[in-house]
């Protein structure tokens, strides 16, 4: 086969007279294939420069534009137990229609006329607190009262001691008059006896004289004691103006004493008031709280908790319901290698499960049965799988999505990223490199405009 062996078989045995030798060396479709071969080339090659659109692919599932349309559960603020049930799976209900009673657990609520005997009680203490400002004033009035009783009282002792100062000077006045009596008596009588002893009086005289002088002595005593006991008056009178001032300050305390307490009983009745009637609003939201509600416009989907007479917690779910006014989207999720490709405006091809299609990666105007989107939100935060979430919403520009696809259903999208050539694209799968990055036109436009 090699030809190093001496014994030749090529030299020695012809090939001519054998078919397969024409078919090989003489046929036409050895040039054929030749042919062929650099058709194919060519073709490969010119394959190899026509543009291919870089993508990054995800798994997600559909869902709706804004939180409040999608699906979800109606807890009950408060426990309770089952006691009758309005709706049945699949029932449409409107905004505020009633889908479950349920009938309160606690013993503390459930009296019947709970809020009834609540107000009745924050009726009394309203009252209560009316009696304490009538109390208040009634007091202030006193306080009033007691300071002009003092004032008239203060006037009136004080009259008293001017009236004992004047007193006093009239009596001074008397009783220097008596003393300036006493001592013309006292001369008088001295000439009496002194002219009674020359002879020249008689001492008839002389007895009149000293009788004379023992009564002015008297009068003299007399005054004094009238000017002493005019002092006492003055002192009496000051000491009455201070008995007065203390009395009347104690009475003026305590009614103000009685008035501050007043004001605080008020004080402590309004807040027990205030406290009534929180309570009074708090149970008959409470007992509003009994009917469970539609929250929104959709379709009863399951009933969690079931039968009737069955108890549970506050938060707990019971129901759950499909708003039936809702936007579609797309919640995908893409590698933290391929964040910084993704862009909000970007646009999406998906195809949705359930419905057949044909596509092309790398070519997407050539793709059956996939619809477009674009992207409106991207997470910041990475999400528990180690992939960020993106929402897609429809594209408005292009075909509509289909009216059946459900909430919840599964969807696979390819974002749209640059042109690239296949041979570009063959190298970087080889070598595993992401996509390249760019920036989108649209970005980099309003970029330069700021």
């Amino acid at each position: 086969m090699l030809n190093i062996s001496h014994n030749q078989l090529n030299k020695k045995v012809s090939l001519e007279g054998y078919t397969s030798f024409n078919k090989v060396f003489k046929s036409k479709y050895n040039n054929l294939f030749s042919r062929f071969l650099g058709v194919f080339a060519i073709i490969v090659i010119i394959i190899l420069f026509l543009p291919w659109t870089q993508n990054v692919s995800g798994n997600g599932f559909v869902t709706t534009l804004t939180p409040d349309q999608r699906p979800q559960t109606i807890q009950s603020p408060i426990p309770g137990r089952l006691e009758k049930w309005f709706v049945k799976e699949g029932d449409f209900v409107t905004k505020g229609d009633t889908i479950l009673f349920i009938s309160e657990i606690k013993t503390e609520y459930q009296d019947p006329r709970l809020v009834e005997r609540t107000n009745q009680q924050r009726d009394a203490k309203s009252r209560s607190v009316g009696s304490y400002k009538e109390k208040i004033k009634a007091l202030e009035n006193q306080v009033g009262a007691l300071t002009n009783e003092r004032q008239l009282k203060l006037s009136q002792a004080q009259n008293k001691l001017k009236q004992s100062r004047y007193k006093v000077k009239s009596d001074s006045i008397d009783f220097q008059a008596a003393k300036t009596n006493l001592e013309i008596a006292q001369r008088q009588f001295d000439r009496t006896v002194t002219l009674q002893n020359e002879g020249l009086k008689a001492m008839t005289d002389v007895e009149s004289k000293r009788l004379k002088l023992q009564e002015t002595q008297a009068k003299l005593i007399g005054q004094e004691n009238k000017l002493l006991a005019s002092k006492n008056e003055i002192i009496n009178a000051q000491l009455e103006i201070n008995r007065i001032s203390a009395e009347y300050a104690d009475k003026i305390s305590k009614s103000r004493s009685d008035r501050f307490t007043a004001e605080s009983n008020q004080f402590e009745a309004e807040a027990q008031v205030s406290k009534l009637e929180n309570q009074s609003a708090n149970y008959e939201i409470r007992n509003a709280m009994y009917y469970i509600t539609a929250p929104q416009n959709g379709y009863i989907n399951k009933a969690i908790k079931g039968g009737l007479g069955e108890t549970f917690k506050e938060g707990e779910r019971l129901v759950g319901i499909m708003p039936s006014n809702y936007d579609l989207a797309v919640e995908t999720f893409v590698d933290p290698i391929d964040l910084p490709l993704m862009h909000i405006g970007e646009n999406v091809r998906i195809q949705f499960d359930g419905w057949p299609a044909i596509f092309f990666s790398g070519w997407p105007n050539a793709s059956f049965g996939t619809y477009a989107g674009k992207v409106v939100a991207i997470e910041t935060f990475i999400s528990e799988n180690g992939k960020f979430r993106m929402l897609i919403a429809p594209d408005t520009e292009e075909n509509e999505w289909p009216k059946n696809v459900r909430v919840g259903s599964g969807a696979y999208t390819i974002s749209l990223l640059e042109d690239v050539p296949i041979w570009f694209e063959i190298w970087r799968q080889l070598n595993g490199f992401p996509p390249n990055y760019y920036t989108p036109e649209t970005t980099g436009t309003k970029t330069a405009k700021k």
